[in-house]
């Protein structure tokens, strides 16, 4: 604690705050330990009327019974025995104890509705305990917990001697009890104790609360001073803790007389404690309300920028603290149900927090010794003129004796001396401030108007520092000169190394265009105003004249003060004055003013001119980021800058491009996290044991990862250290390339060139087979013309025959895929025409394998350039292939689109079984099928292949396992292949 002395008042708090602090431990220990009484879960009021519900805890056994608010309670049975009448609310209590938890009660009770002759029966079956915690509770002890701590810190914190520290610590330790200390409800002693201190407690924080409010954050004399209206304030709390301890003791303490059955008796008639509850909270509420309407008066009354600050943070976190309670408690004195549940309870307790928070900084934020400060000041300087008006008095007094002698009586020298020490304490105390009133007289006077901007000259050089461009600075500066001395000439010169005299004329007022600044001009001001600091153009000696004839004849001329303005031991700027408009010179008041405002111009100048080269090199930095990062935007690849631990710190739009991932989803994150498992295993490959720790260069080639959409990339990746200026490394950055595109060129490529190989060999291969073929099957035919049918040698010669016929089939489908296109052949087509007429052909087929045709064709497609026949020859064999791939029927849909003016897309579909990921990348193989044996040769879509290759166009396959598969082919449009022709 603060201080070196401990009141006794502190004492008190501290021993009275161990106590309360070792209750409420005890408290919350026999809550969570102790068995806790039965309950029905029903709030019971004694009116004129007799028993009734009031309020209804769920799930408890009166709500299982089915008891509602407002049923009237007539008796109680225990084990089915004969009922007995209820006469007060503690004969239920009584029961529920005799049952124990877990028994069994039946009630007699009438509906509110029902008519005077009709009882109900509620069977209580497993009576429930007391709630050992709930929301409120809990909230509650949280809230008063923080009460304790605030009040602990700030009585450490600020010290006991502090104003307001201990009346707030008694607060907070009044605030901690009555939001902590709760009765179980088991009627023993301590428990008795803990529900009169909550009491207590609650009671009497209205009037402490409501104390502080009023005097703090400045004492009100109108409390200090009538001490009955601080009674005053406490006489609600006192009266209502009487009461409730006599309502307490008295059964206790003549539990065996007629008074505590009498008390009991009106008790539940009057419901004299439920009364004092509800006086208690309204207590509350009204206390606490008017203590947040005290600091909003204080606040808007009192204009010390100080007490509105700290009333601040005090008014506003008083008026959210309350405001939920006031809101709860006028809903329910207008009859509006609030659900009582653990948002509702969490929104009228966990604000209670904020007042010890919001009081707590502004009494710790607060200086408390200021007025300290003023009081100890003002008691210095009385007790200083009553000592001199003594010692000039007694010397007075002295001077009298010596002149009168011993013919003054006592009386006489006593009213003599009282007279000399007050008149000449008056004398003192007047000397000063009438010493101030005749200068200020004699100032106006001569200095007229201008009385006003010198007194305000001192003031407006210390305000220069604040402003940070030069141009403003001197513009008020020479403004403000012209004005208080009366000068027509003003020039500010500021150093600039790169002109000959090393200095320049930043700002004139009234000089000549042709004014020259003289070589010499520093050594010059630097020697003549080394001892009193201003340098008067009479000053120069014969020489420095004949050194500045002509130029410098001119500069002596225009102005006659110099006066030089230091800073950092460097003279960063000149002012330079001529004489008065009237011609005369400048007084000595004048220009010491000028030796004092020239400090704050030169820290001014110095500070505006390190601003403006902060400001340059600042500029410079941002346009060199700025070229940086058009640099980094701009090129093709992919950039990712990581720290020394593989967190990325910049990434540039090519990258967020290329992976689809925004930049604030990757800055932040490893690496690793960034792309898929089998990349980040690739790369860590890569970068070896040495991390992004490298000191070379690391490339890898063609590394296959995906997107945030899930599509393949292939990437080339080099990885390079990333080092500062002081050439300390920092990290690495990697350089992503996106070859997708170039690696299915180079696919392509070699998918064509494969082809054309084969088509070579094929051509061969089926001329050399055709000519035996065609004998063959010449001497086939021949002999089963010439063996009748009858004969079983017939039925093999048939069999030679059809297997005769598919080999010249494969010899006609090899021939076909060698066969290089004539571009005469070529003519504009119809792609919807042709379509159709390939399923003319194809009908009986499709019909025969129970295929639906749907057609999706768009009627503004331009035509293509192409072979009609060898374009049917492609639509017969994607629409027979997705008619074999569906082997129990489906659909097939032919669909066609233009993408923009140049070029036409067609799609085959179909709802067959699909083909899976490592057969997608071979379909185009020659001999390659995925059909069974005698059921393909392979070469259908090789030789589709070739024929849209040979059109210019391309041809790719979609499909997923047993979710069909698309075949979409690209061709450019007509228009589009003659504009290349021509160009």
């Amino acid at each position: 604690m603060k201080g070196k002395v401990i009141t006794s008042w502190s004492l008190i708090l501290l021993l009275a705050s161990v106590l309360l602090i070792a209750g409420g431990a005890l408290n919350l220990s026999q809550r969570a330990y102790q068995k806790l009484p039965p309950t029905d879960g029903v709030q019971w009021t004694h009116n004129a009327d007799g028993i009734f519900a009031e309020r209804i805890l769920k799930g408890f056994a009166g709500d299982r019974a089915g008891i509602s608010p407002g049923d009237k309670l007539i008796a109680i049975s225990i084990d089915n025995q004969t009922p007995d009448e209820v006469v007060s609310v503690s004969d239920v209590q009584i029961y529920l104890e005799t049952a124990g938890v877990n028994g069994s009660l039946t009630y007699t009770f009438q509906k509110s509705y029902s008519f005077a002759d009709n009882y109900y029966f509620a069977d209580l079956r497993n009576i429930d305990s007391v709630p050992r915690w709930t929301p409120s509770i809990i909230f509650l002890a949280m809230v008063g917990l923080v009460w304790l701590g605030v009040g602990m810190f700030v009585l450490f914190k600020q010290g006991s001697q502090s104003p307001f520290v201990l009346h707030f610590a008694a607060v907070c330790l009044a605030a901690f009890t009555f939001h902590t200390y709760k009765p179980v409800g088991i009627g023993q002693d301590f428990d008795l104790a803990v529900s009169l201190l909550d009491d207590f407690a609650f009671a009497l924080f209205v009037p402490l609360f409501l104390h502080f409010c009023i005097r703090y954050p400045v004492r009100s004399t109108v409390f200090d001073e009538q001490r009955w209206k601080t009674i005053l304030l406490y006489v609600p709390a006192a009266v209502v803790s009487v009461w409730l301890l006599f309502i307490s003791l008295l059964p206790a303490l003549f539990w065996r007389t007629d008074a505590a059955a009498w008390l009991a008796r009106v008790d539940d008639r009057y419901n004299l404690t439920g009364g004092t509850s509800t006086f208690l909270l309204y207590h509350f509420v009204i206390g606490v309300s008017v203590g947040a309407g005290f600091l909003i008066w204080r606040f808007w009354k009192n204009h010390q920028i100080v007490v509105r600050q700290r009333l601040k943070w005090a008014m506003w976190g008083t008026i959210a603290a309350v405001f939920p309670v006031i809101i709860m408690q006028t809903a329910s004195w207008f009859g509006v149900q609030i659900a009582d549940n653990t948002v509702a309870t969490a929104l009228t307790t966990l604000p209670l927090a904020l007042i010890p928070f919001s009081f707590g900084h502004s009494v710790v934020r607060y200086r408390l010794m200021d007025v300290d400060v003023v009081v100890r000041r003002a008691l210095v300087y009385a007790l200083t003129t009553v000592a001199i008006a003594m010692m000039i008095g007694a010397v007075a007094l002295g001077l009298v004796f010596l002149a009168v002698g011993n013919n003054l009586s006592t009386s006489g020298i006593t009213l003599g001396a009282i007279i000399a020490v007050v008149a000449m304490g008056a004398i003192v105390m007047l000397s000063e401030p009438l010493k101030k009133f005749l200068q200020e007289l004699a100032d106006r006077y001569f200095y007229g108007e201008r009385y006003d901007l010198r007194q305000g000259l001192l003031d407006f050089g210390k305000t220069l520092s604040a402003t940070t461009g030069l141009d403003p600075l001197l513009n008020a500066l020479t403004e403000r000169l012209r004005q208080v001395l009366d000068v027509q000439k003003v020039a500010i010169f500021v150093e600039d190394q790169r002109t000959e005299a090393h200095y320049r004329i930043a700002k004139s007022v009234g000089l000549d265009e042709e004014f020259v600044i003289p070589a010499d001009f520093r050594t010059m001001i630097r020697q003549k105003s080394a001892g009193k600091g201003i340098v008067r153009a009479d000053e120069f000696d014969l020489a420095d004249v004949e050194q500045l004839n002509g130029n410098g004849a001119v500069v002596r001329q225009e102005l006659h003060y110099f006066v030089p303005c230091v800073a950092r031991g460097k003279m960063v700027a000149v002012i330079g004055l001529g004489r008065a408009s009237d011609g005369s010179l400048l007084s000595s008041e004048d220009l010491e003013i000028l030796k004092t405002v020239s400090g704050y111009v030169a820290v001014a100048v110095d500070n505006s001119r390190l601003y403006e080269e902060q400001q340059q090199h600042t500029d410079e930095l941002a346009l060199l980021k700025e070229f940086n990062e058009s640099i980094v935007e701009s090129v093709n690849v992919g950039l990712l800058a990581v720290d020394e631990e593989g967190r990325v710190i910049r990434c540039n739009s090519p990258f967020e491009q290329m992976t689809g991932r925004d930049r604030e989803d990757v800055v932040g994150k490893r690496v690793e996290d960034i792309f898929d498992e089998s990349f980040a295993l690739n790369l860590e490959n890569i970068l070896g044991k040495s991390r992004w720790h490298l000191t070379e260069i690391r490339n890898a080639y063609k590394m296959h990862t995906f997107d945030a959409d899930g599509r393949s990339l292939i990437l080339n990746v080099a990885v390079a250290p990333l080092r500062s200026v002081s050439n300390q490394h920092t990290g690495a950055i990697i350089v992503l390339e996106n070859v997708s595109s170039r690696v299915k060129l180079e696919e392509t490529l070699q998918q064509s060139e494969k082809l054309s190989s084969i088509g070579l060999l094929a051509a061969g291969v089926a001329h050399e087979v055709n000519t035996p073929l065609t004998g063959v099957s010449s001497y086939t035919q021949m002999l089963l013309g010439m063996i009748p049918e009858t004969d079983p040698k017939h039925a093999l010669l048939q069999k030679m025959q059809r297997q005769t016929d598919r080999a010249t089939n494969i010899v006609g489908n090899l021939l076909n895929f060698s066969r290089t296109g004539n571009a005469e052949e070529f003519t504009d087509t119809d792609v919807n025409r042709l379509l159709n007429d390939t399923l003319q052909l194809l009908e009986p087929q499709l019909r025969k394998s129970n295929v639906e045709i749907v057609k999706e064709y768009s009627e503004s497609i331009p035509a293509i350039t192409g072979s009609g026949g060898k374009l049917q020859q492609v639509f017969t064999n994607l629409i027979l292939n997705a008619r074999d791939a569906m082997f129990q029927g489906g659909t097939i849909t032919l669909r066609t689109r233009a993408d923009g003016e140049d070029v036409v897309i067609v799609e085959v579909c179909d709802t067959g079984e699909g083909i899976s990921p490592e057969n997608l990348t071979k379909i185009f193989d020659p001999f390659f099928t995925t059909k069974g044996v005698g059921n393909g040769t392979g070469l259908g879509l090789a030789v589709t292949y070739g024929i849209v290759q040979e059109h210019a166009g391309s041809i790719e396959a979609l499909s997923e396992p047993n979710d069909g598969t698309t075949f979409r082919l690209t061709f450019p449009a007509a228009h589009a292949g003659r504009r290349r022709a021509v160009s």
